[in-house]
């Protein structure tokens, strides 16, 4: 088994982080951090293999955990699971070893290609001795042709957050196929109820939730449904 610690100071994402590591034969899980001070305390008592690490958070922030890492050159992998998107900070993480880098919000096959990468270099790489070039090639290589060309992202609105959006987003998700509205989301991510709007009404503009409007008694009322055919519609946004 890989130990895997899960360093994420939001608890919701940090939820979901645990149940898609489930669903992923051969890891364990050893332990959830929301800071970098009880990541460390964690690491000093346990053995962790595999550490998917979050750069915001509280007080010293997730490069400076990294950073740490190798400096002490602890036997310790790390994949980055955040929504820090510019180029300084996926330079920085990769420069210090860093084996992959998902930016948030992701699919679930994403975060499992991740997963299912490292474990099989890891597993590989644990039973060997010595290596032929060609095996390494193999193993470690990418073909060009699954890179694609990234297309310059694009601003959120004015008034919108990354962090927050991510939030918003991952409620919606856990909605599926149930239609939802403003006050339900607003109840499971304890934000206000004007701040659902905005967020919603983005997602709604760009697709990825569609809006009915709903005939009753008294008043009518909006509500939404996750419409996941367009969820790559956020990934142009940083």
């Amino acid at each position: 088994m890989i130990n895997v610690l899960i360093v994420e100071d939001d608890p919701m994402v940090a939820e979901f982080n645990k149940r898609y590591l489930k669903e992923i034969d051969g890891f364990f899980l050893v332990g959830v951090a929301h800071s970098v001070n009880e990541a460390t305390k964690i690491i000093n008592s346990k053995k962790v293999d595999l550490m998917l690490l979050d750069v915001y958070m509280p007080g010293e922030n997730g490069l400076t955990l990294l950073s740490k890492i190798r400096e002490e050159k602890r036997e310790l992998d790390v994949i980055l699971i955040t929504a820090a998107s510019d180029v300084d900070k996926i330079l920085t993480a990769l420069r210090y070893g860093a084996v992959d880098y998902l930016i948030k919000p992701f699919e679930f096959e994403r975060f499992q290609q991740a997963l299912t990468s490292y474990q099989n270099k890891h597993l590989y790489l644990n039973q060997q001795s010595k290596m032929k070039q060609k095996d390494l090639d193999e193993l470690l290589l990418v073909k060009q042709n699954e890179y694609a060309v990234a297309e310059p992202l694009q601003p959120l609105p004015k008034g919108l957050s990354r962090k927050t959006l991510n939030t918003v987003f991952d409620a919606v998700k856990r909605q599926g196929n149930t239609p939802f509205s403003t006050d339900e989301i607003a109840e499971v991510t304890d934000i206000s109820r004007v701040s659902i709007r905005k967020y919603l009404k983005f997602l709604n503009d760009i697709h990825v939730i569609d809006k009915t409007l709903t005939y009753g008694i008294g008043r009518p009322l909006y509500s939404y449904m996750y419409n996941e055919s367009n969820r790559s519609a956020l990934d142009k946004y940083e």
